[in-house]
């Protein structure tokens, strides 16, 4: 299926007052993704919508960006500099999978297909990232090696969190339910969740010149991840049993 084609160009601010009426709703953001990394991308939306760009498009510099970081963490030794280029990396990346979608509501809607690789993208990002931490902690980490175990719990506690979350939405589409409860985005809900949110994965490697310093911001965010995906699973189970009106 072929991207809607955009509407009459307009000008660059112009575009921005549109980007309210093309966004997703907020319910149940972490405080990064709904109050900066949703603003970063409608700037880059609206200039993606200027400059015609497509979704895909933009989604294609995504990723470009988001494995460039990732082939970073596996490849350079730890220093300064690599924290830096590795966080501004991962950062204009996932500003970048938010633009997408944003352009594409501009644009009239997306598709089927660029919803698909989207997703793929998204896939590869949260399979990719922590086995890069787990390279460098090989290579270069002067850590005990029980360290290495963290990636590796981390990125099981990654993929089972992004897959859960996609096949809740997806069921509860197929059933004609929204994603998410009515009423406003709860902004305490948004801050309480935040140990959970990619943007503040990608800002912990800017601890990534000094891996003690690393190990432990990083290890505390698989905790809170941790955490977070047992309190969800059973939440998830019952809700999706309620689509049926009972449980197995």
């Amino acid at each position: 299926m072929s991207e809607p084609r955009p509407a009459k160009a307009t000008g660059f601010t112009a575009t921005l007052r549109r980007l309210p009426s093309a966004q997703k709703s907020a319910q149940g953001a972490p405080a990064y993704s709904r109050f900066v990394n949703r603003r970063l991308g409608g700037y880059l939306a609206a200039a993606a919508y200027q400059a015609g760009l497509t979704p895909n498009q933009v989604t294609g510099v995504s990723a470009v960006f988001t494995f460039g970081g990732i082939a970073t963490v596996a490849l350079a030794e730890p220093a300064v500099w690599a924290g830096i280029a590795v966080a501004l990396a991962l950062v204009i990346g996932y500003a970048l999978d938010s633009a997408d979608g944003q352009l594409a509501r501009l644009r009239g809607g997306g598709s089927v297909a660029g919803e698909w690789l989207d997703h793929v993208v998204d896939a590869v990002k949260v399979s990719s990232l922590h086995l890069a931490v787990l390279i460098s902690g090989y290579r270069f980490f002067d850590l005990p090696r029980g360290f290495l175990l963290v990636p590796i719990a981390f990125q099981i506690v990654a993929v089972t969190l992004f897959f859960g979350m996609i096949l809740n939405d997806q069921l509860r589409r197929s059933r004609g339910v929204p994603a998410g409860p009515a009423g406003a985005p709860s902004t305490l809900r948004s801050l309480l969740v935040v140990p959970t949110d990619y943007g503040l994965t990608c800002l912990v490697f800017l601890l990534f010149g000094f891996p003690e310093v690393f190990a432990v911001g990083y290890g505390l965010l698989f905790v809170a991840n941790f955490a977070f995906l047992l309190a969800a699973l059973p939440k998830w189970f019952r809700d999706m049993a309620a689509l049926e009106g009972g449980g197995a």
